[in-house]
């Protein structure tokens, strides 16, 4: 497509010589400004990306993929439903819960939280909190008066394994001077950190049977968590366990209808961010188009002198694509380089910006995880640098068809 002599004349024009670097600049601006681009762009995505990922992970990692819910009331006979769950093919685990809110005060304070009854051999399968244990074990969660609790409250109020931590809940006894609430005191036997600050300072596990006292539901849970094979298609488990369990007064309710108002912001966030950050590499480009447009100017003479050695249009044409083409592939490609490798080293970064200020980058009291994520998805970094390499060759169109316009006695007639 290119011969040996427009390559030439192309890199001749992109090393200037003495005073001819003022239009060098302008395109070694122009080639900063979209590697910049592309990297900043490469680098956003990635980590919304990642978060959207790291938070679906924890999520559903804690939470399971859908919950069985009977109709209005406890769920009870539930040892039955959870035998008929465990025996869908697809179905990976069905444990029975005790959910309920309630106040966590001890000799510092008190805050609310979310108290969440399992069975033991449940809570040591669910990979989220067993493989984070920070502190205790969980072979001591077991009796009536254990507790597993998450490190940010542990920490919040300096709890240490074997302290106390006691329970109110707002659910109370009646008597003759009127309700009391359920006060009982259990005894700190792990400290778990998932990750997300919202489960770590406000989630605490009870034995199943110690939760069911607590709650005055013995005999009853509060939901089934079902966990499946693949969570994307947890709409069709959802359909055929509505099938299996046609004869009871069940509510279903999956991840994706529970957690998706903020998926989805999340998801309309990184479509706004990739179209301003798309803006970055436009106005680069545009200074592909100024720097060229330059270059022809100063070039006229050369040009003519090139159409009347016997130079076409069509030559002229392409040694200015070439030159703006060389602009937007070097920057595309540096900046892609700089993205890319930001993103595997984004956790050393972070750190070494945390050391020098003496700041936290990524607070978990203010975002839902504990440090800066980042996933590279190569489908949508090739998409990145299709878009920068079309908007270069955009932006060198004009200048180039403009060069290759110029008339050749009138350029030298004006000389």
């Amino acid at each position: 497509m290119f011969n040996s002599f427009e390559r030439m004349v192309a890199g001749r024009y992109l090393r200037a010589r003495r005073g001819e670097r003022f239009v060098s600049v302008i395109a070694g601006f122009s080639l900063v400004g979209i590697a910049l681009g592309v990297a900043t762009l490469i680098i956003v995505m990635s980590v919304m990306g990642g978060f959207k990922v790291d938070l679906l992970n924890r999520i559903l990692g804690l939470n399971g993929h859908l919950g069985v819910y009977a109709d209005g009331a406890p769920l009870r006979d539930y040892d039955a439903i959870v035998a008929r769950l465990r025996a869908m093919g697809d179905v990976v685990s069905a444990v029975p819960v005790v959910d309920g809110q309630a106040l966590l005060t001890t000799e510092r304070g008190g805050t609310g939280g979310l108290v969440r009854g399992i069975a033991p051999a449940d809570l040591r399968a669910l990979d989220a909190v067993s493989r984070n244990i920070r502190a205790g074990s969980l072979d001591g969660f077991t009796g009536e008066d254990a507790i597993a609790i998450g490190v940010g409250l542990a920490q919040r109020f300096g709890l240490h394994i074997g302290d106390s931590l006691t329970l109110v809940s707002p659910q109370g006894a009646a008597t003759a001077f009127g309700t009391v609430p359920r006060v009982r005191a259990y005894k700190v036997v792990a400290i778990f950190q998932v990750g997300l600050n919202e489960y770590d300072s406000n989630y605490v596990f009870l034995p199943l049977q110690a939760a069911q006292v607590f709650f005055q539901s013995k005999g009853a849970v509060t939901q089934i968590e079902v966990r499946v094979r693949d969570p994307l298609r947890v709409g069709e488990v959802s359909d055929a366990i509505r099938d299996a369990l046609g004869d009871l007064p069940i509510r279903i309710v999956d991840w994706q209808h529970s957690n998706d108002s903020f998926f989805a912001a999340v998801q309309v966030e990184q479509n706004v961010m990739f179209l301003i950050l798309t803006l970055i590499i436009l106005v680069a480009a545009f200074n592909v188009v100024s720097s060229l447009i330059m270059m022809v100017k100063d070039k006229t003479r050369d040009i003519a002198v090139l159409r009347t050695i016997g130079a076409g249009q069509g030559a002229v044409m392409r040694i200015f694509l070439m030159c703006g083409a060389s602009v937007g592939v070097t920057g595309t490609l540096a900046g892609t380089a700089l993205g890319v490798v930001f993103c595997r080293n984004i956790r050393t970064i972070q750190g070494w910006v945390e050391a020098a200020t003496g700041t936290q980058v990524f607070n978990p009291e203010v975002y839902y995880l504990t440090h800066l994520p980042a996933r590279l998805d190569w489908h949508e970094v090739m998409q990145i640098i299709a878009m920068a390499l079309g908007l270069s060759l955009v932006a060198t169109l004009y200048p180039s068809w403009r060069a290759a316009r110029t008339d050749p006695i009138e350029a030298l007639r004006h000389e």
